[in-house]
Parts: structure tokens; sequence; C-alpha cells
């Protein structure tokens, strides 16, 4: 099982990014999918997560209403669009699969892990 982060880059302030997480070797079409981030000489912290058809979403505060999580289950994809970037949002983020139940905050509750893609905010 693997899943695949791409989209980083380097992107002024007030930019967007769309980070895409492929799966394979599963389907996780039926798993909630979260988003996660880890700033240099901080703590990997919850940024987003979408349940298993889409319905529902959770963000963090911080990042509500400038990120937007979304999946396609037909391609056992996830997507985080990023928009309004600002320096804060600069870290490696993360994107995992299949949580303990009540546990998509928590990073220690995800089965899967993808590696890291780094996003660079510029001021």
């Amino acid at each position: 099982v693997q899943l695949q982060a791409s989209g980083g880059g380097l992107v002024q302030a007030g930019g967007s990014l769309r980070l895409s997480c492929a799966a394979s070797g599963r389907t996780f079409s039926s798993a909630v999918m979260g988003w996660f981030r880890q700033a240099p000489g901080k703590e990997r912290e919850f940024v987003a997560a979408v349940n298993w058809n889409g319905g529902r979403t959770y963000y963090l505060d911080s990042v509500k209403r400038r990120f937007t999580i979304s999946r396609e289950n037909a391609k056992n994809r996830v997507y985080l669009q990023m928009n309004s970037l600002k320096p804060e949002d600069t870290a490696a983020y993360f994107c995992a699969a299949d949580p303990s139940p009540a546990g998509y905050m928590d990073a220690l509750s995800y089965t899967y892990w993808g590696q890291g893609t780094k996003v660079t905010v510029s001021s």
C-alpha cells in the first residue's frame, strides 16, 4: 500500500497550490482521508480530513475558508486546494488514510501515510 503526495512547491503569499495524493495497493473508497503538515522544529498537525464520500469535511481553524479537501474515489485520490497561502503555511504536507473511528484529527490514529510534499510560502 502506498500513498504518493505531490503538488508542493514555492509560492508567494496570497498564491495557491493544489496538492494531490494518489493511493495504490488497495482502495480507500470507504476510509477517511486526511492531510497533515509539519513545519521544521514543530509537531505534525492536522490540516483537513474528508469522509468516505466527500460529504463531510473537517479543517484546522486557521485554514478554514482558504483550504478545500476533496476526493475522487474512482481514481483513489484525495486533493487539498490551498488558496490565499500565508508564510505560516510553510511545511511538509502529508496525506494519510484510514484513521480509527473519531480519530481523524489525531496523527497517531492513521494507518497509512504518504511521504511529504514541501510547501514554501514566501512573504
